[in-house]
């Protein structure tokens, strides 16, 4: 940028990343530099930096108010969330052309810092879309006398985090439904699609494991497919405007009449997507898996399973306890998938600890005279005592049957 002998005003963030990408969080210090390079020496009346952040909101409908006179009207609606003011250089006013209190500023390159601290309170995440966005941003502003100021904005990205390791965003996901043919006085036999995902929450680059059973009673050929949908919802006014786009989908084998296909974790990879706004007033951004049924000549069949797409992975501790759940669900009389063969049983107690073992467990160990003195007593105790102790007795068979379950009804023959 040349204007008179300012040959170019930048700004610079100084990054908490490795990456290099200016990314905050609420309750970040944003610090940077305001860079001036002047050809020779100048008069300024102030240097000023203008940070700000907001949700914005606008779109048009038209209006019919008679058989002759349209309109438009207009949706917008707007929430500041910080407004962040501070002169680098001189004073407040900007308003006189006097020649009273300028600074001069000699030729060469000069530097100038700045620093400023988002609220505490929760931001929205940085977003883009059809109809609002989600937008922070520094703006340097250079005041001379006589002449025009030269202007500088940049934008820097704020995510609000969520975890995906709460117990509600490790929940499985599951439903089941049902759908009956009918064409004219005939009536079809029901395709039904029971399907289940192992938690609720995820990250951007995870694959969905898909738990599903599609079985096809009708006289139709039947494709089972899933989906990802990011639905992004606008208020304004009293007014929403929603738009769902799709995200990622899979295809699974056709079904004839009298078949069933089960997904055994079939996998749907999440491509990169922003994360979930879910506490912004006027823009919303959900996602959802889709597991549906295509159906020639008919509605589909299909099942919504919400989905939350977060900013921090899933811890491996989470990841094991949601596999086993997961597992230990899938494996128990759920939508009644093939079950595994029969497992072979554990290795015996002794087999696994000596008698000579379990007798020095029971004896003071002097290795652990650090983690007594760390731990308290009594949760000390506890460990000691159950170090060594025999894994309850294993049984192929369940001692307490569902006793309200019953056999599922076949598919009639064809």
């Amino acid at each position: 940028m040349v204007l008179g002998k300012v040959k170019s005003l930048t700004i610079s963030f100084d990054c908490l990343n490795d990456s290099n990408v200016p990314v905050y969080s609420s309750g970040d210090t944003v610090s940077g530099r305001v860079s001036l390079e002047v050809t020779g020496e100048i008069r300024v009346k102030s240097l000023k930096i203008h940070a700000r952040g907001h949700a914005k909101v606008r779109w048009t409908e038209s209006r019919n108010a008679g058989s002759n006179t349209a309109y438009t009207q207009n949706y917008t609606e707007e929430v500041e969330y910080f407004n962040h003011k501070d002169i680098l250089i001189g004073h407040e006013r900007d308003d006189d052309n006097s020649e009273e209190g300028l600074h001069t500023i000699h030729s060469g390159r000069h530097e100038y810092a700045f620093s400023f601290e988002l609220p505490q309170t929760p931001l929205a995440t940085s977003f883009e879309g059809r109809h609002g966005s989600v937008r922070y941003w520094v703006k340097a502003e250079l005041h001379r006398p006589w002449l025009l100021p030269v202007k500088l904005k940049k934008e820097f990205t704020v995510f609000e985090h969520i975890d995906i390791n709460t117990p509600s965003l490790l929940s499985p996901q599951a439903g089941t439904k049902e759908k009956t043919l009918c064409c004219w006085f005939c009536t079809s036999g029901p395709i039904s699609l029971s399907a289940k995902i192992e938690r609720k929450g995820y990250t951007p680059g995870e694959s969905i494991q898909i738990f599903a059973e599609i079985e096809n009673c009708s006289s139709r050929v039947v494709v089972p497919k899933a989906a990802i949908y990011q639905t992004q919802a606008f208020y304004a006014k009293g007014k929403m405007k929603e738009i769902k786009q799709l995200v990622a989908s899979l295809r699974g084998e056709s079904l004839s009449s009298g078949k069933t296909e089960t997904w055994n974790g079939k996998q749907l990879k999440i491509p990169p997507v922003s994360p979930s706004i879910l506490d912004c007033s006027i823009i919303r951004v959900e996602y959802s898996l889709m597991v549906y049924v295509d159906i020639p000549g008919a509605m589909d069949l299909f099942l919504n399973l919400p989905l939350v797409i977060g900013t921090i992975p899933l811890h491996p501790f989470g990841s094991r306890t949601s596999s086993v759940s997961s597992q230990c669900s899938m494996n128990m009389n759920w939508l009644g998938l093939t079950l595994p063969e029969r497992p072979e049983a554990p290795p015996s107690y002794a087999e696994v600890v000596t008698e000579e073992q379990r007798q020095s467990s029971l004896a003071p160990l002097g290795v652990c005279d650090d983690f007594e003195r760390v731990l308290p007593g009594p949760l000390f105790a506890y460990i000691q005592e159950f170090r060594f102790l025999p894994p309850p007795l294993y049984s192929e068979i369940d001692p307490n049957p569902d006793q309200s379950t019953g056999d599922r009804p076949s598919c009639p023959s064809r």
